[in-house]
């Protein structure tokens, strides 16, 4: 037992160094992180960063070009641009964020069930996936938002009810994959429980690929975030 502990700590510190290392190869995935990294700072740091308040305008200094004292310029009533944008971007990062976290909790919970356990939860899960794909996503949002109305909160849960669908299929194909392999049936071999073996065993190796998919999915739910 202590010998399968010891082989389940260095499989998981291999795991950890060899996405590490792939991803300090890749620099376009380096790139996106620091963009993400700056973009996460200005919307924890917005109200230190912005110049002037983002919505008391100043009719005198209304549609001024840019300029020293505002570096975007000032709208048509006199708002600084630059203001706006950096808490704009405080907005669309807490929706993004919000949004993912529950993508990422409902595609989890379905792909795993179904791809774990198998036989008739696999064909529940495979309907439910058929039924959500046969429906616009932003039209199911659109909808949650016409009966919720308009705010930041409401546009997070819309986003997130509708969105799960690519998670939920990323995960589920991770698992009918992953436990085929020895190290799973191993693991079931010395009677580890379906919880030990899909969360401690399999799960890991999902992680890199849901990481992927995350900094991909960010973009696309700012997009649809301004369509509603």
């Amino acid at each position: 037992v202590n010998s399968l502990k010891e082989a389940e700590e260095k499989g998981q510190k291999r795991r950890k160094a060899n996405f590490m290392w792939r991803f300090k190869r890749n620099k376009l995935a380096v790139v996106g992180l620091g963009i993400v990294a700056v973009c996460i700072f200005i919307a924890i740091f917005a109200n230190f960063l912005a110049p002037t308040s983002y919505d008391v305008g100043n009719l005198v200094e209304a549609r001024q070009p840019p300029s020293w004292s505002h570096i975007f310029g000032t709208d048509a009533v006199g708002r600084d641009y630059l203001s706006r944008m950096l808490y704009a971007t405080r907005t669309s990062i807490i929706v993004a964020l919000g949004v993912q976290i529950i993508t990422l909790s409902i595609g989890i919970s379905l792909g795993t069930l179904g791809g774990y356990l198998g036989g008739w939860v696999d064909q529940i899960v495979v309907r439910i996936i058929e039924i959500a794909t046969g429906i616009p996503a932003l039209l199911i949002a659109m909808f949650i938002m016409g009966l919720l109305g308009h705010s930041m909160w409401n546009v997070i849960f819309a986003l997130g009810i509708s969105g799960w669908v690519v998670e939920t299929r990323i995960t589920r194909g991770q698992f009918l994959a992953f436990k085929e392999r020895e190290f799973v049936i191993a693991a079931q071999a010395i009677g580890a429980s379906r919880f030990r073996v899909a969360f401690r065993h399999i799960f890991p190796n999902v992680v890199p690929i849901l990481a992927v998919l995350l900094a991909f999915q960010v973009p696309a739910v700012i997009f649809n975030e301004a369509g509603l």
